[in-house]
């Protein structure tokens, strides 16, 4: 039967922590606040920060995306995030294809290049192709004096503070609120989006902190139920639609780096298109069902997914849905669900992430791994 994360007990909230990833776990509220609270000032977002680009910001046809990792999955996110509020064309490049791939001649691109510590050297040889293809660049990182930020035209400052564990977690939350807010000051310097409109959205980002804050022990209990019962399993699928997929990239990419076990992020609508034939009993799917009941398209993408649950649970298969608190119908078709607070669809991301990450640490720990120095494993790609 489903589990109804939504009716459970309140739960003490951790005062110590075994390890750092479970740390920066935790800290995600702190690093999302300090991440707005730096880069918004009342109803100005970014201040001054992108001035040194002003005239491309009139200018350019289309941004392009450069990222590593997580961070790319971010990018993804953004992507729907910038397409969606700003009407902005968008192309996310693996950092270290983009260097091989065409010029992009007269698309005046913006390139936006990720990277959590600044130095990734993927990420820094896309920007330095960048600029010397003549497009001007905006780096996104957490450390503000690393070589990306210097180099770039322009740099904003994740504010999530010293990510110890090498997986990323407070960095990837802190990324995907930076995103949302560059897709809203886009929105608003292209005129799609009116001061009011803009305000409503920093108020509803305001509030995301606080849900996660709220949500934690529960996630964190449900989270290890769910990875008692499948820590034996050796693959596992991670099903998304839309920005969420991007989710269920990061999700997989968790589960792998820090278990060593094989998992693959796909968005929803492609499980027929082949890889159902790796459902069954044995291979668990993770789906990200969560919904936004204020918009149409997003009831759209739930009631599609919706329908794969019905798929995957006739075949056999075992799922576990993230899905939105008050959402009833998800039960009858999910073997376990974890719940997410209400959130309009372009925040859900930063929620439905945590559970996810709270998952794979606990499979991680009841397998005997060390998830802050997973095997093979470093903080930063220095070298390509």
């Amino acid at each position: 039967m489903a589990n109804d994360g939504s009716h459970s007990s309140v739960l003490a909230p951790r005062t110590a922590f075994p390890n750092a990833m479970l740390s920066e776990i935790y800290e995600q509220p702190r690093a999302i606040r300090e991440t707005i609270r730096q880069n918004v000032d009342g109803d100005i977002i970014f201040g001054k920060a992108l001035q040194p680009i002003e005239n491309a910001l009139f200018a350019f046809k289309k941004i392009i995306i450069a990222a590593s990792g997580s961070s790319r999955h971010a990018g993804l996110a953004g992507e729907i995030m910038m397409e969606d509020l700003a009407g902005i064309a968008v192309d996310v490049e693996y950092a270290s294809e983009y260097c091989y791939r065409s010029t992009h001649a007269g698309t005046d691109p913006i390139v936006v290049v990720i990277t959590q510590s600044g130095e990734t050297a993927d990420t820094t040889a896309a920007q330095r192709e960048a600029l010397n293809r003549g497009a001007k660049t905006v780096a996104i990182s957490n450390v503000a004096e690393s070589t990306i930020s210097r180099e770039a035209s322009a740099k904003l400052h994740t504010c999530a503070g010293l990510e110890k564990a090498v997986p990323a977690t407070k960095s990837f939350t802190s990324q995907l609120t930076l995103l949302y807010l560059f897709s809203l000051f886009l929105a608003r310097k292209r005129g799609r989006l009116t001061s009011e409109t803009t305000r409503t959205h920093l108020i509803q980002l305001d509030a995301i902190p606080a849900s996660i804050e709220k949500s934690l022990p529960r996630w964190d209990s449900l989270a290890l139920e769910c990875a008692q019962e499948f820590q034996h399993s050796r693959a596992f699928l991670f099903l998304g639609r839309g920005v969420h997929y991007a989710i269920a990239r990061e999700g997989a990419l968790k589960l792998k780096e820090i278990s060593y076990v094989q998992a693959e992020g796909l968005p929803a609508g492609e499980l027929r298109h082949g890889p159902n034939a790796l459902v069954d009993d044995q291979l668990p799917v993770i789906v990200l069902a969560t919904r936004d009941t204020s918009d149409p398209d997003s009831m759209l993408r739930y009631h599609k997914t919706l329908s794969v649950l019905e798929y995957i649970k006739a075949a056999g298969g075992k799922t576990i849905a993230i899905a939105t608190e008050g959402d009833r119908e998800i039960l009858k078709v999910a073997h376990r669900t974890i719940f997410v607070p209400v959130a309009p669809e372009l925040l859900l991301p930063i929620l439905e992430v945590v559970p996810l990450q709270l998952f794979a640490y606990h499979f991680a720990i009841l397998n005997g791994h060390n998830v802050d120095h997973p095997r093979n494993l470093v903080k930063a790609v220095v070298t390509e």
